[in-house]
């Protein structure tokens, strides 16, 4: 006879398990997992020093609430083309330590920017959050928190840096490329003067210089001539000319209030009749809300969204020309990547 109880109590004995394979970290998650360990190379030393212990703790919150939050893009672009032009016997843990060090550099470098562009601009948020000024008990402190982080990337080049061939050419690539967009960022102030909206200007010609000075030069240029620099290619230049009319965002942001010279505004001015001119200059330039719906009207009736569309992809096309012309001798991926993150890009 059989034991039913015996059947309802059986149980197979359970199937062999295999353990779930570790999938190596993507070049984002590496990177990411970085930035804990150049918060510490930057403050650990010194937190508990009496003198500047209070100092540094502050550092340390400086660069956690403004570095990361980012896309990161021109960091994680220095470590990938480092990858793209090193030997595999430049390729050692030690170099792809530094490739690490230098990408955030950048992205310290941005940060930097940032937290200045915000107070200049009097911006409410950043990257989801409240711009750091804005934060409780900061306000203008945050100009000095602005130095803190653009000494911060010297401090990490000589650290990571120091004793490789290259690190004369980082640190003049890197107050280069400082200069250029603190020019930039002077043009971008000097165009957007308060109360005084002038449509009058060679917006062209004008917003292609802050394009290229405030933008370009430390977003598309910087990362790979860094790169370059570690495996000892020179002559970067000659190879990046592509991006010195990059296709960017024509993003609305605060730019009618602040009286920006954009794409949009200077767009627009090219298709306006004599009468939406003069709604334009009535209303550009004003933070009162009824004022700049009054000028995204115009951009909807103009059709802008549309224009910018083509705009967007008639540059892309143009771009990946360049590239095909002028990185000859370098791996191409570099910089149609490059091309890729502002095709097309949402924010």
């Amino acid at each position: 006879r059989v034991n039913c109880m015996a059947l309802h109590t059986y149980t197979a004995p359970p199937a062999a398990r295999h353990p779930t394979p570790v999938l190596p970290p993507t070049p984002r998650q590496e990177f990411a997992a970085f930035f804990p360990q150049i918060v510490r190379d930057l403050t650990e030393d010194r937190l508990g020093h009496p003198e500047v212990g209070d100092a540094v703790a502050r550092l340390k919150q400086v660069l956690e609430y403004n570095v990361p939050g980012g896309k990161g893009n021109r960091g994680l672009t220095v470590v990938a083309a480092f990858r793209k032009l090193a030997g595999p016997a430049q390729q050692d843990p030690e170099s792809l330590r530094c490739a690490l060090a230098v990408g955030w550099c950048i992205e310290l470098f941005q940060a930097f920017f940032l937290v200045a562009d915000d107070i200049m601009d009097a911006s409410l948020t950043r990257r989801g959050q409240l711009c750091w000024y804005k934060k409780e008990g900061i306000g203008l402190d945050a100009i000095n928190d602005a130095f803190l982080l653009e000494s911060s990337v010297y401090r990490l080049l000589k650290q990571y840096c120091g004793k490789q061939p290259y690190y004369l050419h980082l640190v003049e690539l890197f107050l280069q490329t400082g200069y250029q967009t603190e020019l930039g960022q002077a043009l971008d102030l000097m165009t957007a003067p308060v109360s005084q909206v002038d449509l009058s200007r060679p917006f062209p010609a004008v917003y292609k210089a802050i394009v290229k000075y405030k933008t370009a030069f430390y977003s598309f240029y910087l990362p790979v001539a860094a790169a370059m620099y570690m495996v000892s290619l020179v002559g970067a230049d000659d190879y990046l000319d592509c991006y010195g009319d990059p296709a960017v965002t024509g993003k609305v942001g605060t730019d009618i209030q602040d009286n920006k010279c954009s794409w949009l505004v200077v767009e627009c001015l090219r298709r306006v009749t004599p009468e939406q001119r003069q709604i334009l200059e009535e209303n550009y330039g004003s933070k009162e809300p009824e004022k700049v719906a009054k000028v995204k009207e115009l951009y909807n009736a103009l059709g802008m969204e549309a224009a910018f569309r083509e705009y967007e992809e008639s540059s892309y096309l143009r771009l990946q020309e360049l590239i095909g012309k002028h990185a000859q001798q370098l791996p191409q991926d570099i910089f149609l990547d490059l091309a890729r993150k502002i095709y097309k890009r949402q924010k």
